[in-house]
Parts: C-alpha cells; structure tokens; sequence
C-alpha cells in the first residue's frame, strides 16, 4: 500500500488506496502517513485516498537543511502531477494545514475543497518562533524524545490520555522515528510562513474547520474567534477532543469530512 515517488531526486512516501473523487491527507508536525492510516480506512470504500509523508517526516527525504513552505507545496503539487490527479480535496491536520493553505494559495485550481484539521491560518508569532528556536536546540543536542515526551500527550485531551493510551504511546513512537534533519527543516518551514488570514476569508473555494474545544496548540476560545471564516465554509467543532479529533471523535470528524466531501463533489 505504502509506494515511493522520486522528485528533483529526493523520494516521497505515499499512501494510494481506494477509487473515486480524491482526498489528499497532509500530516503534522511529528507525524507520518502512517498517522491517518485506521482514520481513513473506512473513507477508501467511497474516495481515493492520497496520503503523504510530508519531506522530512515519515520515509520522505528532507529536501534541505531549512525547509520553506512554498518549496513544499509545490514538492505535493509536483507529487499529484505524477499521480494524475489534477483535483482534489486537501485536508490538512496542523503542520499540514499550514502546508494547505499554501497549497490553496499558489495551486487553488487544483482544489475542490479543502481543510483546516486543527490547525489556523496565521503566522507564528515570535514567542511561537522562540519555542521552535528552544526545539531546534534540543534537537541539535540529541534531545529529540524530549519533543514527544512533551509535545505529544499535550496533543490530546486530559481526559482522554488513559482511555486513549495505545494511541498516545503510536504517536510517541512515530515521533520518535522522525529524522532530527527532517524536524529542524520543518520547525524553520513553520517559523518563516506567511500569513493567510487575509487570503482565507477571501476564498471562493469551499472551506472546512474542524476544531477541537480541548485544544491545547490551538486554544478554541481565544484562537477560533480569530478566524475570519469565508462564505462558503463548514464548521465541525468537536466538544471532547483536543489537538487529535480523528482520534479523540474518529467517528465524527470521519462524518464531517464525508458530508463536506459530498457536498464538494457530485454524489456518484
């Protein structure tokens, strides 16, 4: 299931399951395809599911020592083009969806619809670019299991640590196994994007948020509100998950995104 593509000499991890209208799953920040694999299972019986080691995570090679979000969308638009796929719907969690929105702004008529998983539209500010800095240093030091010590379990709820621990303990390891080359490139990627705050609520193109109210990394009642929503959006607040909804309310957010898909494309 799991196959290589070759671009500019660099290989990318991807995962291609399923038949009909595609959706494109980009990852976060310490994550991997391998992430989303039981979440878009049941989704592969109606769509093609396209999944992708973003580069420097997972099994894709790191393109350079400090990685820019426009160099990686266009690396996934490059990628698509050799899957033939010339539309689609892009569903970005975190890290990815700050790859999405910049996807969304140099390739929008390749885009059906697209998503914001836990993630925002605005730049990091510089108490954000500190962190990363504090991150690249520990990793630098061969520190790099402190991140998912840390930064992992922050991802989830409180309350769902103990119920969810397999799928805390998954996680941990996906981190752990991601090259500490490839995390400085993408903590750089995340501290020099651009902000798409503007962009977004400008948009023509149809729009979902899916938003967890126990969010730790995007605080629902502070960061939310922010958002300038454009017309054609479709909000899915889940009310028990933290920064992991397709884990935390797999079911649910597994629904959200089919009705957005339906209603994105035609129904077969």
């Amino acid at each position: 299931m799991h196959k290589f593509l070759t671009l500019q000499h660099n290989k990318i991890r991807y995962l291609d399951a399923g038949q009909g209208y595609p959706l494109v799953f980009l990852h976060g920040y310490l994550e991997s395809l391998s992430t989303w694999e039981e979440f878009i299972q049941p989704l592969t019986k109606r769509y093609r599911i396209i999944a992708f080691d973003i580069p420097g995570h997972g099994e894709s090679e790191t393109l350079d020592p400090k990685h820019r979000m426009e160099t990686l969308a266009e690396y996934i638009y490059e990628a698509l083009k050799k899957l033939n796929i010339t539309r689609c719907i892009m569903i970005g969690h975190s890290m990815g969806g700050y790859l999405t929105l910049m996807f969304h702004h140099q390739h929008p008529e390749m885009l059906s619809g697209f998503s914001l998983f836990h993630s925002h539209p605005f730049a990091d500010p510089e108490e954000t670019k500190r962190k990363r800095l504090r991150e690249i240093d520990l990793v630098k030091q061969g520190k790099k299991d402190m991140l998912a010590k840390i930064n992992i379990p922050n991802a989830f709820a409180p309350q769902n640590l103990l119920l969810l621990k397999d799928d805390v303990e998954k996680a941990k390891t996906i981190a752990l196994n991601t090259s500490s080359q490839g995390i400085i490139a993408n903590l750089y990627a995340m501290m020099h994007r651009p902000d798409f705050s503007d962009h977004l609520s400008k948009t023509t193109i149809p729009f979902l948020l899916i938003a967890g109210k126990y969010d730790q990394y995007i605080p629902f009642d502070t960061m939310i509100p922010r958002i300038r929503l454009p017309e054609k959006t479709t909000l899915c607040i889940l009310e028990n998950s933290g920064h992991m909804g397709f884990v935390e309310e797999k079911e649910k957010t597994q629904d959200c995104l089919q009705q957005f898909a339906n209603s994105c494309y035609p129904i077969k």
